[in-house]
C-alpha cells in the first residue's frame, strides 16, 4: 500500500504559501507508518515546534493499472475519504532552504490521519465535493474540488506514468487554502458535505 500525496493542488494554497502554481502535479509520499485512524489522537511531534494541518479530499485505488488514460481514471476509484496531512512547517522550509527532500516534515509517523471510507455515489454531486476543516470549532478551511487545479482523473493518470497503482492505495488529493498551525489541546474535525468524517486531538 503506498500513500500518495499532491502538493498545491488548489491555487489559493499555493498562493498562500508563496508557491507558483505548478503545471504538473506534485506528488510526493508518505510510509505507511504515516497512517492515523480511527479518530486517534496525534501527539505533538518533539522535532517540530510548527506542526500545521492541511485538510484533504483522500481517494482509495479500487483496482491496479499503469500509464492509465485520463479518460478511463475515474474507473479507478469508487470510494472517498477525508484525511489530514500534517506537516511540519518548520522542518519543511529548512530542507527547501538547503535543497534537500523534505520526507521528514511529511512523512513522519501519525502525519497522515484519515477517516472511513463513503461510496463515492452517496453524495449528490460527486464533481463538486464540499468539504471543511474546523479548529476548536472554528471552520478554518472550505474546499469544492470544482477548484482543484489537476482533477482525481488527471492526479491517477500522472501518477501511474511512474508508479504502478495498486488496490489499497491512497491518494490525498492536495488541501485548499487556510492551513495553519495546531498546538496541544486543539482539536481539528473534517466534514464531507455535511458528513463529520475524522475528529483529531493534537496531544
Amino acid at each position: 500500500m503506498k500513500i500518495i500525496c499532491v502538493g498545491r493542488n488548489y491555487a489559493a494554497h499555493a498562493r498562500e504559501l508563496g508557491n507558483e502554481v505548478p503545471e504538473d502535479p506534485i506528488l510526493f509520499m508518505k510510509p505507511p507508518s504515516a497512517l492515523l485512524v480511527n479518530d486517534k489522537p496525534l501527539y505533538y511531534p518533539e522535532f517540530t515546534k510548527d506542526l500545521h494541518y492541511e485538510g484533504e479530499i483522500v481517494l482509495r485505488i479500487c483496482k491496479n493499472g499503469k500509464y492509465v488514460d485520463p479518460e478511463f481514471a475515474a474507473g479507478y476509484y469508487t470510494e472517498i475519504a477525508f484525511g489530514f496531512d500534517f506537516t511540519a512547517r518548520d522542518l519543511q522550509a529548512e530542507c527547501k532552504k538547503k535543497g534537500r527532500p523534505w520526507e521528514i516534515a511529511k512523512g513522519f509517523d501519525n502525519s497522515a490521519a484519515l477517516s472511513q471510507f463513503i461510496p463515492l455515489d452517496s453524495l449528490a454531486n460527486p464533481d463538486q465535493i464540499t468539504f471543511r476543516t474546523m479548529l476548536n470549532g472554528k471552520v478554518v478551511q472550505e474546499g469544492n474540488t470544482r477548484d482543484l487545479i489537476f482533477s482525481f482523473e488527471r492526479v491517477i493518470s500522472y501518477a501511474s506514468r511512474y508508479f504502478k497503482i495498486q488496490t489499497g492505495d491512497l491518494i490525498f488529493t492536495g488541501t485548499p487554502s487556510g492551513v495553519g498551525p495546531v498546538q496541544i489541546g486543539d482539536i481539528l474535525e473534517g466534514y464531507i458535505e455535511d458528513r463529520k468524517m475524522i475528529r483529531c486531538e493534537i496531544r
